[in-house]
């Protein structure tokens, strides 16, 4: 215990540390120092747009000025295409940041949020970080298990996180079933549909004809539910930091007096803009994405592994054994995957879906470290 220990708050001590990501100077091999394929953290292989890199280069010129606090233009474009007002959108740094204003807004201290187990790793750490308590249910193939999280719901209850395609295992729910959900909630619970990797599951869900989802009616029905988007994934837009949320106006109020001042920075603003122009940009990396994630999950199957079917970026895969263990052998190989034990699966791993030549190489290595 360090001399600081006493004046620290409860929940930070109940925190774990979580490592999001290598840095940049650790991507390389030990024995040669030959780059790592980057797989672990589900950031698109194709990049940025190069009209977001253009307007970002072009707003350095302005840096000395302080970004727009409300994020204005920004949202009067997103409020046009999702079809909401403007006071229906917070823009935020990254969705992580956002839930992090969620959670400060409506727990605390004898309040409780409901999620799935094996689901995105930040709905805990904001949920205790708040000082309220998280309710976690187990997973029901592979996914969410809405029954048994109904049945948790109790009047303590004022948040839902759900991951809808699910971040590590890529499974989805429905939209009939989400509806049916919905309809059984007390009024007290405000339902956060975390629709991250919303571009790839609209994708894949129009090729296999169910319907993904209706966050947006919801929304326009001013029902108690916030989805949140994010420029991190198709847009390629990680490093940046920008996200946002969509949901009732007054409640939208209220989390805009929790945020940061100047959350957002004015070159992630215009970087976002500028992505949204180049919709050619976003459809090559989901349709590519989908085109390697059928061949990737062939493959797998062939070496013995059953990963589910993915709706995401990534494949979720139960390696039958130490996950940690694995992903050192599957770096000795020059691949960076990611172990699970922090999200409550220590033998599986989720692997980030890359360009052709960036699979096969994960395959090749993947078939090395299984022999």
């Amino acid at each position: 215990m360090g001399r600081f220990s006493e004046l620290v708050n409860k929940p930070v001590h109940e925190l774990a540390t979580f490592i999001a990501g290598m840095p940049t100077a650790a991507r390389s091999r030990s024995d040669d120092h030959s780059p790592l394929i980057k797989l672990n953290a589900n950031e698109s292989p194709y990049g940025p747009s190069p009209k977001a890199v253009a307007a970002t280069r072009a707003g350095l010129e302005h840096s000395h000025w302080y970004p727009d606090d409300l994020s204005a233009v920004l949202r009067h474009k997103l409020a046009d295409l999702h079809d909401v007002r403007e006071e229906q959108i917070l823009v935020a740094n990254g969705s992580t940041s956002l839930l992090g204003v969620i959670a400060r807004t409506l727990l605390g201290p004898g309040r409780n949020a409901v999620t799935s187990a094996c689901s995105f790793i930040s709905y805990p750490m904001v949920t205790r970080a708040a000082g309220a308590t998280l309710i976690e249910t187990p997973l029901r193939n592979n996914g969410y298990d809405l029954d048994a999280m109904r049945t948790t719901v109790n009047p303590d209850t004022r948040v839902v996180f759900i991951a809808n395609p699910n971040n590590p295992t890529g499974t989805v729910i429905d939209a009939d079933t989400i509806d049916r959900f919905l309809g059984s909630l007390p009024e007290q619970v405000i339902v956060v549909l975390d629709e991250a990797y919303s571009d790839y599951a609209q994708y894949f869900a129009a090729k296999r004809s169910i319907r993904y989802s209706r966050s947006l009616d919801y929304v326009r029905a001013d029902r108690n539910v916030i989805v949140l988007r994010t420029f991190s994934k198709a847009h390629g837009l990680a490093g940046v930091r920008v996200g946002y949320g969509i949901g009732p106006a007054e409640l939208i109020a209220y989390f805009t007096r929790m945020q940061d001042t100047f959350a957002v920075s004015s070159l992630a603003q215009v970087a976002a803009l500028a992505a949204l122009d180049d919709e050619a940009h976003v459809r090559r990396a989901v349709e590519n994405n989908a085109q390697q994630a059928t061949w990737m999950m062939t493959e797998i199957s062939k070496l013995g592994y059953d990963a589910p079917e993915t709706w995401a970026n990534f494949v979720f895969l139960d390696v039958k054994q130490d996950a940690r263990e694995f992903a050192r052998r599957l770096r000795g190989e020059g691949v960076l995957v990611r172990p699970l034990g922090a999200w409550g699966a220590p033998q599986a791993i989720r692997v980030t879906i890359g360009t052709a030549e960036q699979n096969q190489f994960f395959l090749r290595a993947l078939q090395t470290v299984s022999s």
